[in-house]
């Protein structure tokens, strides 16, 4: 069984067990979270919504909070002696998906 679910503008495809990483969400660990933003369930037939499947919701538990790694963004021009080096820092909820009801 798995659904496809919408959270921070990202959709994710989720099946019970996984742990996934949600833009921040400033909660403690341990935390439940309901989505009811639920594009898709698939218990043996598929399921769409148009957006939303009427009655879906994904469970999740917040494992924890953290930043990514670095990423670095590069840019040069080459004879212009012109370059930008900028970096970036992800902030992240990490969460397991506990139960999909449908």
């Amino acid at each position: 069984m798995y659904a496809i679910i919408k959270n921070g503008g990202k959709q994710y495809k989720v099946q019970e067990g996984d742990i996934l990483l949600f833009d921040k969400m400033s909660l403690e660990p341990k935390a439940t979270i309901e989505i009811n933003e639920v594009l898709a369930v698939n218990a043996g037939e598929l399921k769409m919504g148009a957006p939303f499947v009427d009655g879906a919701m994904v469970t999740a538990e917040v494992i924890n909070e953290g930043r990514d790694k670095k990423v670095i963004t590069f840019k040069k021009r080459r004879r212009k002696d012109s370059k930008v080096k900028r970096g970036f820092r992800r902030d992240f909820t990490r969460v397991r998906i506990t139960k999909i009801a449908a």
